[in-house]
């Protein structure tokens, strides 16, 4: 399987990562985003779609993204892992993305309000499910040999 895909999506997830604990401090401690001249942080940060069940979103993704790391990590250590860590990385990023895309839809036409770091999220989640598409169907020819 090809290490550089790999490697691309350690980095990904590491500034979705950041990312998301940006937004899940913004959301504990109150305060203001550093959004500069685009976009409107706050509405969509404090909104009720910022929440599942009290549990922000961000923190969510935030939990996503390091179960992803650590399986991209960890998958050169084990033999299971090695095996299922590329669906099990395709299964989060879809889920990600497919929720991303719900929330992308909230922020426009709902919210009227866009938030630059749930964009950011959303690219590299879809950037994320991309590459392990490739490393899934990679996976998939090896074993078929």
């Amino acid at each position: 399987m090809d290490n550089r895909i790999r490697l691309i999506s350690i980095v990904l997830a590491i500034v979705g990562l950041i990312d998301s604990i940006y937004l899940v401090w913004l959301k504990y401690t109150d305060q203001y985003a550093l959004c500069g001249p685009i976009g409107n942080c706050e509405s969509v940060n404090t909104s009720q779609y910022s929440e599942i069940g009290g549990i922000p979103i961000a923190l969510l993704g935030a939990g996503a993204y390091l179960v992803i790391i650590i399986l991209l990590l960890l998958e050169v250590r084990s033999d299971l892992l090695r095996e299922y860590s590329p669906l099990l990385v395709f299964g989060i990023s879809l889920a990600g993305t497919l929720y991303s895309i719900y929330l992308t839809y909230i922020e426009v036409a709902v919210l009227r309000a866009i938030c630059p770091y749930c964009v950011v999220s959303a690219v590299v989640l879809v950037l994320l499910l991309f590459f392990s598409t490739i490393r899934l169907i990679q996976t998939f020819r090896e074993s078929d040999i």
